[in-house]
């Protein structure tokens, strides 16, 4: 869709600074308009990532020089991760974001699934109405709910714990969402002959909806491990002992450490361990993630 976008936004620019062309030329024009506004957007993009790449790679004493000393006289290519390695607790921080991460996933599975087949098949007064309040909860910012949230995490005991920031997330409006289209997708014919096989609620979902919408799982997947692997201010509020710190938590401590030295290249080297993971992850699946988000009919 974006691409088709860039295709009907390039045409109509081309319209208009070129009126006296023919259609035919406009039209072999339009393509190569389109593909040059892509590419100036990736350069945008990606010129961050590209300084941040340079500068950990860079000796320190080229650390803030700019873009200027690109290619320096030496290049020790371990030297700022070994700094950074060695001014922040990485393996730790890392540790607490995978178990906060896929430990919300996993509750978050089992309870969007449930209430997706709820919402898609089940028939119960008010089920509508009750599902257009609980999709409420998309519309409101995340700012608003911490100070309710904050209040709740502490009433049960649960501050400055791992728990306690995985707790908020274990229902999802969006994962509830996803699933009811995606069930409601599935032929009732399916469940209807599990049905007359003896087969209970549980197993329904387990043998015939859960099989049949695994696209929609790895899309929700990817999209509830990025959001929760990057998240920085719930995190904040709710951690305080330097141990329970996720990487974005930690990161931040880091990098107000090294600031007062001008450590760019450290602070790069720290941002890449942090980026890292999710990195690779795309770059291993990237064909995978994109067959998710297209069977699943997220645009």
């Amino acid at each position: 869709m974006r691409a088709a976008g860039l295709r009907i936004g390039g045409a109509r620019a081309l319209a208009r600074l070129t009126p006296d062309l023919p259609l035919a030329t406009r039209h072999e024009l339009t393509p190569k308009l389109g593909f040059g506004l892509v590419v100036v957007l990736a350069l945008l993009w990606v010129t961050p990532f590209l300084w941040m790449l340079v500068a950990a790679f860079r000796p320190g004493a080229y650390g803030g020089a700019g873009m200027a000393s690109l290619i320096p006289d030496t290049w020790p290519v371990m030297e700022n991760f070994a700094e950074a390695w060695a001014s922040a607790d990485f393996p730790r921080y890392t540790l607490n974001t995978a178990i906060i991460a896929f430990g919300i996933l996993a509750v978050q599975l089992v309870t969007i699934t449930l209430a997706g087949y709820a919402f898609a098949r089940l028939e119960f007064p008010g089920r509508r109405a009750l599902f257009y309040i609980f999709l409420l909860q998309l519309m409101l910012v995340p700012v608003v709910l911490i100070v309710p949230n904050l209040k709740m995490v502490a009433r049960l005991g649960l501050y400055d714990t791992l728990l306690g920031v995985m707790a908020p997330y274990f229902a999802s409006a969006f994962g509830t969402f996803l699933m009811r289209q995606a069930f409601q997708a599935i032929p009732r014919e399916l469940e209807e002959a599990a049905l007359i096989d003896g087969a209970t609620t549980l197993q329904r979902i387990r043998f015939v909806y859960a099989p049949l919408a695994r696209p929609a799982f790895i899309a929700f997947a990817i999209v509830s491990v990025t959001s929760h692997w990057n998240e920085f201010l719930w995190p904040l509020m709710v951690i305080n002992s330097p141990d329970n710190r996720p990487l974005t938590v930690g990161l931040a401590s880091f990098t107000r450490g090294q600031e007062g030295a001008q450590a760019w290249g450290v602070i790069a080297a720290g941002t890449l361990f942090v980026i890292a993971p999710l990195a690779l992850g795309f770059l291993a699946f990237q064909r995978r993630f994109v067959n998710s988000f297209v069977s699943s009919g997220i645009k």
